[in-house]
This record gives structure tokens, C-alpha cells and sequence, in this order.
């Protein structure tokens, strides 16, 4: 499988993310009960913020799944850890479908990551995925991360997790 990415565009996007979002396999995201609306809002905000971007995963051309990449130092995670240059936050979201496809989720994890490396300032991954998502720890860890430690964000129980570039090169070439 082969991604290209493009910036998410808030109103135009804004139909096709409130589908995603708000399915109930998406509990995660926590916005269940967004209206239209709020998640045109959200993205609005995201857009503007020079810390915190969203990016549309596509596969042949068509929309496939949904990353975010942020500050961790200014965004999520301000003052929860000791961020070191180089960290980079992410996100990401694969819609519910019912068709799923063997190794998707795998695959679109592993795009991600390697999106998130080819910029050279990027050293560190953070993640912070609520304790009980078991799902998507397998996955992290599939690609390289390490848990630390659990944290308490005011919305949620995280699981503080770290992947960097020698140990993400590592799990992708196992």
C-alpha cells in the first residue's frame, strides 16, 4: 500500500471527518457527539495553529485515513514530560469500515511514521493514547515504541509512549 499525504481543508473535509470521528469505533477520538459543525471548528482551529497540523491520508487519491501532528511541548503534552528537540506528536485515525483490509491499520501506522521521519528535525515520536486502547499500543509497538509511563490528561488515562528514528528503522526492517 502506498499513501500520499495533504493537508486536511476544514470545510471542505468537514462532512467526511464527522463521519470518521463520530462512529462509534472512534470512541477514542472522543468526539462522538460532535455536530457538523464542531468538527468543521475543530479543524478551523487546527489550521490556524503553526503547532498543531492535519493531514489527509490518501491512497490512490482518495481519502484513507486522518493524522495530526503537533508540538508536544506547546500542544497535548505541555508540561506531562520533559520534551527533548526533535520530539513530534502524533495522532491518527482509521476510519471504521466494513471491509476491513488485512494490514491496513498496520501499513497506515507505518506511513505515518515514516512521513513524520522524513522530516530530519523529527528524532522523537510521542504518543499519548488512552490506557485502555489495547489496539492501538499493539500497533505502536509493531512500529517501535517503548511505553514510559501512564499519565493523567484532563480528558483522559494516556499511556505515554516514545518511538525514535533508530528504534522506528529497527521495527520496520524486523
Amino acid at each position: 500500500m502506498t499513501f500520499t499525504f495533504r493537508p486536511v481543508d476544514p470545510s471542505a473535509d468537514a462532512a467526511l471527518l464527522h463521519s470518521w470521528v463520530t462512529h462509534p469505533k472512534a470512541a477514542f477520538w472522543m468526539m462522538q457527539d460532535a455536530t457538523l459543525q464542531d468538527v468543521e471548528r475543530a479543524y478551523q482551529e487546527i489550521a490556524a495553529d503553526e503547532h498543531h497540523h492535519a493531514l489527509l491520508g490518501l491512497e490512490d487519491g482518495t481519502p484513507a485515513f486522518l493524522m495530526e501532528r503537533y508540538d508536544p511541548a506547546l500542544r497535548e503534552l505541555t508540561g506531562l514530560y520533559e520534551p527533548l528537540p526533535g520530539d513530534v506528536g502524533m495522532h491518527f485515525l482509521t476510519p471504521a469500515t466494513d471491509t476491513p483490509v488485512h494490514g491496513f491499520t498496520k501499513a497506515v501506522i507505518t506511513a505515518v511514521m515514516a512521513h513524520l521521519f522524513e522530516d530530519p528535525v523529527v528524532e522523537r515520536v510521542v504518543v499519548e493514547p488512552d490506557v485502555r486502547n489495547k489496539a492501538v499500543h499493539a500497533l505502536n509497538e509493531a512500529v517501535g515504541f517503548v511505553a514510559e509511563r501512564e499519565i493523567d490528561k484532563p480528558e483522559k488515562r494516556a499511556l505515554l509512549s516514545f518511538c525514535t528514528r533508530e528504534r522506528f528503522a529497527e521495527a520496520v526492517a524486523a
